[in-house]
């Protein structure tokens, strides 16, 4: 059992779309510097209630605390600046604009000098240049600052969004199928850096995944979801072999090593 600190917990959220109960008294937790997977057969409610802990949608019922604080009724902004981020299905990124002229708005955002009128001093300019340094760093995609972003890989735009949750300096990122599309090579990328945002930088991480390989190697916690429920959660080496489990989402043929 993980003794940290909770960062993030989610008691009996519910949240409905035209009738569609898509989220059905959910509860879940994340620790301090865990990597936990929410997985699920398609429809199961995962992307929904994404939006619920980000604040994208506002649950019908239930509790979102993070660290401690109830965030429920919060809007999005105010929890990006508490330390959430977040990417999407579909990388949230502009393809008509450089990679690194993407990384500056995310950075002036966070520093608050997107709405200011006055133009950044010499000082903040170095200090954005630094950290966007720092930043394509991370993400190995020095060589490609300079680049439009739509003429990236879809590998190498993932790490671009990724890139640009980082600006705000978060301290749990939720990641939404972030090899979803990807070829293996680029499957691994993202691994290595998800990796790094839980070793290197101490973060933790809540990802939506089809890719049960990338399941099994990063997490150390696995929730599944089904018809808007959690049908089990814990390790994966448990998860990924119970027969409920591979019945609801993973198919009776289908082989897991954990």
């Amino acid at each position: 059992m993980n003794s940290a600190p909770l960062i993030l917990e989610a008691v009996g959220v519910r949240l409905a779309f035209g009738g569609v109960q898509a989220v059905d008294g959910v509860d879940l937790r994340v620790h301090e510097r865990e990597i936990a997977a929410l997985i699920g057969p398609n429809g199961a409610g995962k992307t929904s209630l994404f939006n619920a802990l980000t604040g994208f949608f506002h649950p019908d019922a239930g509790t979102v605390r993070f660290r401690g604080e109830d965030i429920t009724r919060m809007p999005n902004w105010q929890r990006i600046r508490r330390g959430i981020g977040r990417t999407f299905q579909t990388p949230s990124i502009f393809p008509e604009m450089s990679v690194a002229e993407n990384l500056a708005i995310g950075l002036q955002l966070s520093s608050g000098l997107a709405f200011s009128l006055r133009p950044p001093s010499a000082v903040q300019r170095r200090a954005r240049d630094e950290r966007m340094a720092e930043l394509l760093g991370f993400v190995k995609l020095e060589r490609l600052r300079d680049r439009q972003v739509a003429e990236l890989s879809h590998g190498d735009q993932r790490l671009v969004e990724i890139a640009m949750s980082l600006s705000t300096t978060p301290s749990l990122i939720l990641l939404d199928e972030p090899t979803a599309g990807l070829a293996e090579a680029d499957t691994s990328r993202i691994m290595s850096v998800v990796r790094d945002l839980h070793d290197r930088l101490g973060h933790a991480v809540l990802f939506v995944e089809h890719n049960m390989r990338f399941v099994a190697a990063l997490a150390d916690t696995v929730t599944v979801m089904d018809r808007g429920r959690v049908l089990l959660d814990g390790p994966p080496s448990v998860v990924l072999k119970d027969q409920r489990v591979r019945d609801a989402y993973l198919g009776a043929e289908e082989s897991v090593h954990a």
